[in-house]
């Protein structure tokens, strides 16, 4: 699946014109195309200086945070979506952030490599941990410090009270909604608090 076309998937979820705000910009592509693609304004949060750099050259407003010290800065309901791309698997608190991504935002999107994804589950059965286009690092260098799949987002989502808007799997750039546990590299949900 190419970067652009997961992006534009991810777009369609955000309503032209809202307040985004993006956790774990990265480079703040995914802000730059929503800003010019869909009218949209709002923030990127990131860590590294390099990507912080990248977002100040493309034009997108980025705030320099840690987000494992939480979103305290932001009232409620201060943006209209905060997305959640690549980002969660990161997070050592990742259920605070997911409780933080739908109290400063009406919705959210969370986006994340589904270890559930059936080339994972075939190198799991031959003894070793996946290493595909999707999570391309071995088990000792990987920068994810957790994996999860589209079956246990559900299970957290419901755990803290957010109701499922929506939700897909990426693959090969098309939406999997049959069996997408089982056969997108990619889970996709649509939240807000119930």
């Amino acid at each position: 699946m190419t970067e652009s076309v997961a992006m534009q998937a991810l777009a369609r979820l955000v309503p032209p014109g809202s307040r985004v705000l993006d956790l774990g910009c990265g480079d703040g592509a995914m802000l730059d195309y929503l800003q010019r693609e869909r009218g949209c304004t709002g923030y990127g949060v990131e860590i590294a200086d390099a990507n912080v750099l990248a977002c100040v050259r493309r034009g997108v407003q980025v705030l320099q945070l840690n987000l494992d010290e939480g979103l305290a800065l932001f009232e409620d309901n201060s943006f209209d979506v905060v997305l959640q791309i690549d980002t969660l698997q990161h997070l050592r608190n990742a259920e605070t952030m997911l409780r933080e991504t739908a109290r400063v935002g009406r919705t959210g999107v969370v986006a994340f490599p589904n270890f559930a994804h059936w080339p994972n589950r075939l190198s799991i059965l031959r003894g070793r941990m996946p290493v595909t286009r999707r999570l391309p690092y071995q088990w000792y260098d990987t920068p994810n410090i957790r994996v999860g799949t589209y079956k246990d987002f559900e299970v957290l989502a419901h755990k803290n009270s957010l109701r499922i808007l929506e939700s897909f799997g990426l693959q090969g750039g098309r939406q999997v909604r049959w069996l997408p546990n089982a056969r997108a590299s990619t889970a996709v949900f649509h939240f807000e608090h119930a």
